[in-house]
């Protein structure tokens, strides 16, 4: 096909189908008539007949078809990507971040910011690891750069809140001590193995 004929390929070589919508109503009375007729057809009576069951169906019958959220929650996916979570080594429980900044540099989004120094035992440790949610897109993309699996998107998905800062530190992120034997490992580069705890051995250092 030509330059002139893709230009032209629509020009003459469609066969349209006009629609007879009739004329257009310009009295009042043809136009509120027209209004009428359009409002009171049977579909509306139909929709209406369906909520009307419907709420029938729950008020004697208990045939509930909605979750009573709060009291209700519906499971989510184990993959859903949710506010992050930052997980600890299992053995120690010192967390595993290791401060190399994959995370911040991947993010197309541009709203991880850490900063890193070194402790006493010249061990590179995160100082400041804060989130930005209101410009998260939530990709995952941190979560899968990370070699050691220390960030990873958990299922907190109740996340309103009044401040722009809710949400965005470290501390926030990381699984707490007392709950740490709740902390739910992912498969995936980083992940422990079925037999973990059958090969752990207690070490010096602090990891």
């Amino acid at each position: 096909m030509g330059l002139e004929q893709f230009k032209n390929r629509n020009v003459g070589e469609q066969n349209y189908v006009m629609l007879d919508l009739g004329q257009s109503p310009t009295k009042g009375m043809d136009k509120f008539t027209q209004v009428v007729k359009r409002t009171f057809k049977g579909e509306l009576f139909v929709g209406l007949w369906v909520t009307m069951r419907e709420m029938i169906n729950a008020l004697f019958k208990g045939q509930m078809h909605t979750v009573k959220y709060p009291f209700e929650k519906l499971p989510i996916s184990p993959r859903y990507r949710a506010i992050h979570d930052m997980l600890r080594l299992l053995e120690s429980g010192h967390y595993r971040c290791i401060g190399c900044g994959l995370c911040e540099k991947i993010c197309i989004s541009n709203c991880i910011t850490m900063d890193t120094r070194y402790d006493e035992n010249q061990r590179k440790e995160v100082s400041e690891y804060t989130i930005n949610f209101g410009r998260c897109i939530f990709c995952g993309y941190c979560a899968e750069v990370c070699p050691e699996l220390a960030i990873v998107h958990g299922p907190r998905y109740e996340t309103a809140s009044e401040q722009r800062a809710s949400f965005s530190l470290f501390e926030d992120m990381l699984t707490p001590i007392d709950k740490l034997n709740l902390q739910q490992e992912y498969d995936g580069f980083g992940a422990v193995s079925p037999n973990a705890d059958e090969n752990i051995k207690k070490t010096p250092l602090a990891y």
